[in-house]
């Protein structure tokens, strides 16, 4: 495959306008898209997931979108083998294709590689599950914050799945997981260039609380409501499901639930732009001006 293939990449905070720019690009050059956002490839989530609309999807081809079922487990190193091969499809016909998505670990799989994890055992397993059931997810949190400080300031940390998996790489390897993270990367036959969304903070803030009342209008309590009874799986323990999970069972008012969403988003954006400014190589822009992005883009191609 030639090496002018390009794998144009926009990345950002939630809410901050992803989608958007991510079709504006595909239909300038002609592209289709790859979907990195991790919570949006189950099918069953919608509207906690701020999933593409009909329209939006109308508008170009998306791929990795509702893909997936709640009771599947797909891993970081899954979504990897899966996007190379679909941009190795993809790639056949198209010179250009668009990878959109707000999930750093994602986007580092299938633009650096993905080191396979180390398995814990059993009872290391059952160990830590024992301890969060006892002591909640403030015990996971601690530990990952003092083990693995640059993973506690970039991964949801409303995730006890994703927690607890964090915690048996640690244990097990006595390393940090996020040094599983700084391999060397693999090479990759198509060039990427990465577009990253810049907006002031207080604004992004503003966007994330407005998408919040926008998803409690459009029925989220009613959609995570469906799910009640499957509140444990993978999929469900993420920011604006695993509070309306505590309403349901009494902790605290509605209200403070839709606050506490917000909060929460408010905290993982802070998180993903923390993973992404590592990344030096990131073209930093505002997504008002497409005329600029697109000439910033040319000099690149």
């Amino acid at each position: 495959m030639s090496t002018t293939k390009t794998l144009l990449c926009v990345v950002g905070a939630t809410a901050s306008g992803k989608t958007s720019l991510a079709i504006s690009l595909a239909n300038q050059f002609h592209a289709e898209i790859i979907s990195a956002d991790s919570r949006q490839f189950y099918k069953e989530l919608s509207i906690g997931t701020a999933k593409p609309t009909t329209e939006e999807l109308s508008q170009a081809s998306h791929h990795f979108v509702g893909n997936k079922s709640i009771q599947e487990t797909y891993s970081a190193g899954d979504f990897e083998k899966d996007a190379l091969r679909k941009l190795d499809e993809l790639f056949l016909e198209k010179d250009i294709v668009v990878m959109v998505g707000g999930s750093g670990m994602y986007i580092d799989a299938v633009c650096k590689g993905f080191d396979p994890l180390p398995k814990a055992t059993e009872a290391l397993r059952q160990t830590i599950i024992e301890r969060y059931q006892e002591e909640g997810i403030s015990y996971l949190q601690e530990k990952i914050k003092v083990l693995d400080p640059i993973l506690y300031s970039s991964v949801d940390i409303q995730n006890p799945q994703r927690l607890m998996r964090a915690l048996e790489v640690i244990e097990t390897t006595g390393k940090p997981f996020s040094e599983f993270h700084k391999q060397e990367v693999k090479p990759r036959n198509f060039r990427i260039v990465t577009i990253g969304i810049d907006l002031p903070r207080e604004f992004l803030y503003q966007r994330i609380n407005q998408r919040v009342d926008d998803m409690i209008q459009l029925g989220l309590e009613d959609e995570v409501r469906q799910f009640a009874d499957q509140k444990n799986a993978y999929a469900l323990r993420t920011v604006g499901y695993s509070e309306f999970f505590d309403y349901f069972e009494g902790k605290q008012s509605l209200p403070m639930t839709i606050e506490l969403i917000k909060q929460h988003t408010r905290n993982f954006a802070k998180r993903q732009l923390t993973w992404f400014r590592r990344n030096t190589e990131i073209i930093w822009v505002d997504p008002k001006n497409e005329l600029a992005i697109f000439a910033k883009i040319k000099e690149q191609l």
